[in-house]
């Protein structure tokens, strides 16, 4: 296994762990939904929609690391 594919895994490994940790955290701290109403959004939140949007922030990861993919094959690659 090369020394990128090592890094990319690693890389992808600790988005995967830290999206695990922060999604259990997240649902510890908030209770389930009581009735058809939803809870209140946090004011944190509120203020960050996008910023604090884990479909969000996994868009913007995926799409960085398809750019970097790209830029190392077109550097590396033999034409």
């Amino acid at each position: 296994m090369s020394m990128f594919t090592l890094i990319l895994l690693f890389i992808g490994a600790g988005v995967l762990v830290y999206s695990l940790v922060y999604t259990l955290f997240v649902a510890k701290e908030r209770k389930a939904v009581r009735g058809d109403i939803d809870t209140e959004i946090p004011d944190k939140v509120q203020k960050h929609a996008y910023l604090r949007n884990p479909v969000f922030l996994t868009y913007a990861i995926f799409f960085g690391i398809v750019l970097a993919l790209i830029m190392y094959f077109a550097f590396t690659w033999n034409w």
